[in-house]
């Protein structure tokens, strides 16, 4: 009895008594234990999928940095925008003619408007890329006198752009020819004489291989353009108007662009040493300007019975021209 007694009680005494070795030993692993469960789970629910979405906070997306203002503008395809507006585009009006006729006046005079971007040198078949910038409702315009002579030019004009307007500046040929040569002797001093060039070996018939004759054969050239486009779409602008009465032709070439009539008779001013009228405010600036002193230049003396045959033998072609055009420019 006292045995079992004695095992009773050692049980007992073992389960009862709070300071056993065991029970030091398990209160010990308690903090180890509890903080293993709470590093599982943690990683189990920073794996992908594994945690609860409620108890998931999602990161911000990062800020898209915003473009400067500046460079959000509205691109249309296959035309280049610029830096800040406007964009490339094939002319929609061509001086196309005549060399020594009045083509770089009218040129400058047209850059006055705000409504129109001119290119300044001639491309010699205009190529988009070197076309200046132009806002909806500005008009490109290039000067290249030597289409109006070049017999492939029309084709290749209307084939890219058959809506294009086209002006001509044509001059009595006569005048225009002299003028031509006085440009070609300021660069080849030692030509022979107009006379000798004009006619063949200086006193047969007159030599149409001559370029500075072959231009001033108006009615011959326009034939070419006409296989392509309608007389609508030219303005013919005298020359010699356009030194008399800059005002006048300016008005009649911005109603053809179908502009208004900005450039008038207050910007211009007649140079009495040059012959010429001059810009009293040139684009760019405030001051007056007038054309380059190779505009303008003296004709050298050709004698009268040259300028005569001349004569006689453009008025044929001149009628033919102010028929074709219905303007009689009074060149005979």
């Amino acid at each position: 009895m006292a045995g079992s007694g004695g095992l009773a009680g050692g049980a007992g005494g073992s389960q009862g008594t709070a300071g056993g070795p065991g029970t030091a030993l398990r209160a010990s692993r308690a903090p180890l234990l509890f903080a293993a469960l709470v590093l599982g789970a943690y990683c189990l629910c920073a794996l992908p999928g594994r945690c609860p979405p409620a108890g998931r906070v999602p990161a911000p997306a990062p800020a898209r940095a915003e473009p400067p203002r500046a460079s959000r503008s509205p691109r249309e395809p296959g035309l280049p925008v610029a830096s800040g507006s406007g964009r490339r585009r094939f002319p929609q009006a061509l001086i196309v003619g005549v060399k020594k006729g009045g083509t770089r006046a009218l040129l400058e005079f047209l850059r006055l408007h705000p409504d129109i971007r001119a290119l300044g040198s001639e491309p010699h078949f205009f190529d988009r890329s070197l076309m200046p910038r132009t806002l909806d409702g500005q008009i490109t315009l290039e000067k290249t006198p030597s289409y109006f002579v070049t017999r492939e030019a029309p084709r290749r004009i209307h084939s890219m752009s058959p809506a294009t307007k086209l002006i001509v500046v044509v001059r009595n040929p006569v005048t225009r020819a002299i003028s031509d040569y006085a440009q070609t002797l300021s660069k080849t001093p030692g030509l022979p004489s107009f006379g000798a060039l004009a006619f063949r070996r200086g006193l047969g018939p007159v030599d149409t291989a001559w370029s500075a004759v072959r231009i001033g054969l108006y009615a011959q050239h326009l034939d070419n353009w006409l296989r392509y486009f309608p007389l609508s779409r030219f303005l013919f602008v005298s020359g010699e108007r356009l030194v008399s009465d800059p005002a006048g032709e300016l008005g009649r070439v911005q109603d053809f662009l179908g502009l208004k009539r900005v450039v008038t008779d207050k910007h211009f001013y007649f140079n009495a040493t040059k012959g010429f009228p001059c810009l009293k405010k040139a684009q760019g600036s405030g001051r007056p300007r007038c054309l380059g002193k190779s505009k303008g230049r003296p004709h050298p003396r050709v004698p009268e019975s040259v300028v005569q045959r001349l004569q006689a033998f453009y008025r044929p072609f001149n009628r033919k021209f102010y028929q074709m055009t219905g303007q009689d420019f009074g060149w005979d």
